[in-house]
């Protein structure tokens, strides 16, 4: 029997995927104009909504060029050393370096450079290096996976907009959750981050989905769509329903029964945990409105607009809640009024 291609592992490309093309294809643009307007991209959007593939995407495309170069970094390490040690584990870049008399063996990085006194500041060093490749008509494209405001990140951000000001070739792909993003944002050392370009990942497009369940399911067209709806266009919601579809057939209730179960498990405890004890308030209020109406929801929660309105904004921000429709808040999330209804005591 085939291997099933969907997967239900967070971050690992799958064999079935839906591609976001405007909004990569908007991206990589950007990235590659002969003077770009911009350097640093910031992508976010709700757990599980296809963050990490959608970058992985961008780096690879990226990548195919030859006068690019893709580093991705730990977050959790130390950010510049390890930019200038995978920099320099490239073999022509250290051939470069070496030969631009680049000595980073005090940073116990490469080998002792004859001639040439060691370099004892990593920030020096960096300049140093991306100054060589720009000799060589490369850039680099940075990439970190899930950052957030830790001491690593604030150091390598201050560093990165001292680069951008120096003119270098370097060019830095960031996901996050949106309260990690606006934490760092919010640093008063980082302000020029809220000037980088934002990309909130949209749900999936249901047309695309409904024509991958009817390949590689082999379901009609109306099953096939019901399906694609039952997502709500949530990445992760694709994977799930696509992997035990493909496990259990024809199964429709046990595939459904695991379909909610593996999502409340796995992402919407994760999201409720997150969230504050109000903000769990204003979303059983929603999960019990019977038309999303703003106002049925404030008359729940016994507040007026001023009182609501930090919240809304708080849930849409997050990616939860979808405020498109004037005078109304719907879940983006497929179950999650069911999973809220269980779970709000």
């Amino acid at each position: 029997m085939p291997n099933n291609p969907y997967v239900l592992t967070f971050g690992k490309e799958p064999v079935e995927m839906i591609p976001r093309l405007s909004q990569s294809k908007d991206l990589i643009e950007s990235f590659m104009e002969e003077k770009p307007s911009q350097q640093i991209c910031l992508i976010t959007g709700v757990r599980g909504s296809g963050k990490t593939v959608f970058m992985s995407t961008i780096s690879r495309e990226i990548a195919s060029d030859n006068h690019w170069i893709v580093v991705e970094l730990n977050p959790e390490r130390d950010l510049l050393i390890s930019l200038a040690a995978k920099l320099n584990s490239m073999n022509y870049l250290a051939n470069i370096f070496k030969t631009a008399k680049i000595n980073l063996s005090f940073l116990g990085i490469g080998l002792e450079v004859s001639g040439s006194a060691p370099l004892t500041d990593i920030e020096s060093a960096l300049i140093q290096m991306l100054e060589a490749i720009q000799k060589h008509n490369k850039k680099v494209l940075i990439t970190i996976d899930e950052v957030s405001n830790t001491s690593n990140m604030r150091i390598f951000a201050s560093t990165f907009q001292i680069l951008l000001r120096k003119n270098l070739p370097v060019f830095l792909l960031m996901t996050g959750l949106y309260e990690n993003i606006h934490s760092l944002q919010n640093e008063k050392s980082m302000t020029f981050l809220y000037r980088a370009p934002k990309i909130t990942l949209e749900p999936l497009n249901i047309g695309t989905m409904t024509e991958n369940y009817q390949q590689v399911l082999k379901y009609d067209y109306e099953k096939a769509l019901k399906y694609a709806k039952l997502t709500k266009g949530y990445s992760f919601a694709f994977q799930v329903l696509g992997y035990f579809s493909w496990k259990y057939k024809d199964d429709e209730k046990r595939i459904y029964i695991e379909f909610k179960q593996y999502l409340e498990e796995y992402v919407y405890e994760k999201i409720w945990a997150e969230l504050s004890a109000i903000d769990r308030d204003v979303a059983y209020a929603i999960a019990e409105s019977p038309d999303g109406s703003i106002s049925d929801i404030r008359q729940h929660l016994n507040m007026d607009s001023n009182q609501f309105n930090p919240y809304r904004m708080r849930l849409i921000r997050k990616g939860i809640v979808n405020g498109q429709a004037r005078g109304y808040l719907y879940f983006t999330l497929p179950c999650f009024a069911e999973f809220v209804k269980e779970s709000h005591f």
